[in-house]
This record gives C-alpha cells, structure tokens and sequence, in this order.
C-alpha cells in the first residue's frame, strides 16, 4: 500500500526558513511527478510546486524564488525548502505524486508563519 508521510512543518518568523520532506513508501513502481500544494485557512487548496520525473520544475508565480522544489529517486522523497516565508505562507502543505496512473496525497503538515 503507498503511503506518503510529510514532516518538517512548524512555526517560523516571517523572512525565516523551513525545508518540508515527503517520503513514498510501499510503492512498486517508479514515482513519477511529485508535487506540493497549501491549502491556507478558510481558503481552498492550491499547488504550489511540482517537480517531474526528468526533472523539470514549475512553481506557482506566488513561491518563485523563495522556494525550491527537489526530491531523491533513490530514497522516493521530495523537498521543498521554504525561504523567506511571509505570513501568507501559512497552510497545510500536502505531497501529491503520480505512480503509474494513479494518484496519492500525503496527509499534510502545518507551517505557521508569525509576522
């Protein structure tokens, strides 16, 4: 059974920094698009970043430069290095990937950024 964990979501000051890491377990193929998306409070989910199999990269227009999307193929993790957080940075942020033709959610992990 696949199954996503997210971890390194906290509380952080505004201008600081976090990294988010989302490892895939229990998966018989290989992990193709991993990708990141927020939902804030009281507003609906967004992706934010994605990141594909041959490793090209898109972000949402909101994170570009800020943040940085990356993952290991040999451990079946993504990462999203979170710089310069601003206190609309704040949501769940969930791992989202595409194996074969289907698609898992990770169960989310809360950033709060103070201002």
């Amino acid at each position: 059974q696949v199954q996503l964990v997210e971890s390194g979501g906290g509380l952080v000051q505004a201008g600081g920094s976090l990294r988010l890491s989302c490892v895939v377990s229990g998966s018989p193929s290989r992990v193709n698009t991993m990708r990141w998306y927020r939902q804030p409070p009281g507003k609906q989910r967004e992706w934010v970043a994605l990141i594909r199999s041959d490793g090209s990269l898109d972000y949402i227009d909101s994170v570009k430069g800020r943040f940085t999307i990356s993952r290991d193929n040999a451990q079946n993790t993504v990462y999203l290095q979170m710089n310069s957080l601003k206190p609309e940075d704040t949501a769940v942020y969930y791992c989202n990937v595409d194996i074969v033709h289907r698609n898992y959610w990770g169960q989310g992990t809360q950033v709060t950024v103070s201002s």
